[in-house]
């Protein structure tokens, strides 16, 4: 049987909820902090006291490191989730229930508790502060959630158990889910597959589904590497193409389905802003655009890892004289990177208001799309969908470019435009859209799952 992993803040019940979970599953219980305990012959709290944090989180490591990979109840500590290593050992063949309650419920738990304190705030402010910090890795590692403010262990312990056997759509859920992927231009054996996830007689409960959505989508390659990932992983989930013109639509299904999250693109990285709960405040809100939505607890988490995506071929350049090609929702991204490092910004647009807009928004400079000639750049990026099939257009001629630029294409599909064509013969150093779609989605898969799969991974995954 899988390995059934509880995750949560100190003080939601996951060793008192992981025994009864044992009991009833006839597994055993296994829980981190004891094995640390039984492993160093001290106490948590001597460990915090006598070494700090730092060590007691690699004793952690080594003990989840060491569990069984099957037939076994986890309970984990408060922080484990933080790490990646232990996300990856974790996740593998498992499901993961996250337990959570509210500030109050734990602050009345926590009291009773001889842990020391890992901050210099009272219990409150304390509980507050980390459970806002360990948000996005407590999202990334649910698969179910539960929560066990207002209920007993023994109930809370049942619910996991439905969750595992039953999943949380309804057959009337899943049914619609069908009819909409039919609906879409899915290729016959990604529909087939999705038909099996989603059957009232073959469906797997436990099963989770994610995919990318836009109008039109049929063009990514995320379910061809995120599926790959899933494999290399041992991660009970499946990625499709959520296409459809009405993102009204797709949100709904994605919440029906109890999606684990969706990558989001053209055209509704703004639109998808009044859909959300909750939107990062570093990256997504600054730029007014979301490619990334994390489905958690009942909530839409709404991030932006393009920009991500963007900065990281580009840090080598920090300081440089840029132009940036667009003035789209993509191209937001790529101003707030370019600004993050500090770069001397112009934006072009053959529509002058936009990149006019856009400029104010970041506080940089805008010209007409005719001045590119006069501004010399180091760097040109460009944002615009000019090059991406079928419009394989270059948004600059041959002649505009010189030996010694650097040339990043954010389209992706084909890897290798006419743009960057025309200026690999002139010379320039050339940065392929592939790149961005690498990086970008490295962060997306740890907002997913808190597993940091590395860039080559992915890159090889892609070919």
């Amino acid at each position: 049987m899988k390995r059934i992993v509880l995750t949560g803040f100190r003080g939601t019940g996951k060793s008192e909820i992981g025994k009864i979970l044992a009991q009833r599953t006839g597994m055993p219980f296994i829980d981190t902090d004891t094995i640390v305990e039984e492993r160093t012959g001290r106490s948590i709290p001597a460990i915090f006291h006598d070494d700090g944090e730092e060590r007691f989180r690699g004793f952690e490591r080594e003990a989840v490191a060491s569990l069984p990979a099957r037939d076994a109840v986890v309970s984990t500590g408060g922080g484990a989730v933080l790490d990646p290593r232990n996300m990856k050992c974790l996740r593998r063949e498992s499901v993961v229930v996250l337990l959570t309650a509210d500030i109050d419920t734990i602050g009345a738990r926590l009291s009773r508790s001889p842990r020391p304190p890992l901050t210099d705030l009272s219990l409150a402010e304390e509980i507050a502060m980390l459970m806002d910090k360990r948000r996005r890795a407590y999202s990334a590692s649910a698969d179910f959630c539960v929560d066990t403010s207002h209920t007993t262990p023994a109930a809370a312990a049942k619910k996991i158990l439905g969750l595992v056997k039953d999943g949380v759509p309804s057959a009337r859920q899943r049914e619609r889910g069908i009819a909409f992927f039919r609906a879409g231009r899915i290729p016959g054996p990604a529909l087939k597959k999705l038909e099996e996830i989603l059957s009232l007689k073959t469906h797997d409960p436990q099963t989770r589904i994610l995919g990318v959505a836009g109008s039109p989508a049929a063009h990514s390659r995320g379910p061809y590497l995120f599926n790959a990932l899933f494999h290399r992983y041992g991660l009970n989930y499946h990625y499709t193409w959520f296409e459809d013109p009405r993102l009204d639509e797709i949100m709904e299904i994605g919440r029906g389905l109890d999606a684990k999250g969706l990558s989001v693109t053209i055209p509704f990285k703004h639109d998808v802003l009044r859909h959300l709960d909750e939107v990062e405040e570093h990256g997504a809100r600054q730029i007014g655009a979301v490619n990334t939505v994390v489905f958690s607890c009942g909530g839409a988490i709404g991030y932006n890892t393009d920009w991500i995506g963007v900065r990281k071929p580009l840090v080598p350049l920090r300081g440089s004289k840029a132009v940036l090609l667009g003035a789209g929702g993509g191209a937001a991204a790529a101003a707030y990177a370019l600004l993050d490092l500090e770069m001397d910004l112009t934006i072009l647009n053959r529509t002058p208001g936009k990149a006019e807009a856009l400029a104010e928004q970041f506080g940089c400079s805008w010209k007409e799309w005719g001045a590119f000639d006069s501004i010399r750049p180091d760097l040109v990026v460009n944002a615009t969908p000019l090059g991406m099939e079928p419009d394989i257009r270059s948004p600059l001629r041959e002649e505009q470019l010189a030996a010694g630029m650097t040339v990043f294409d954010l389209v992706y599909t084909p890897p290798m435009t006419p743009l960057l064509e025309a200026a690999q013969r002139k010379g320039c150093t050339i940065i392929e859209g592939t790149e961005m779609f690498i990086e970008q989605a490295r962060e997306q898969f740890s907002l997913f799952f808190g597993i940091d799969v590395p860039s080559g991974t992915i890159r090889e995954n892609l070919k």
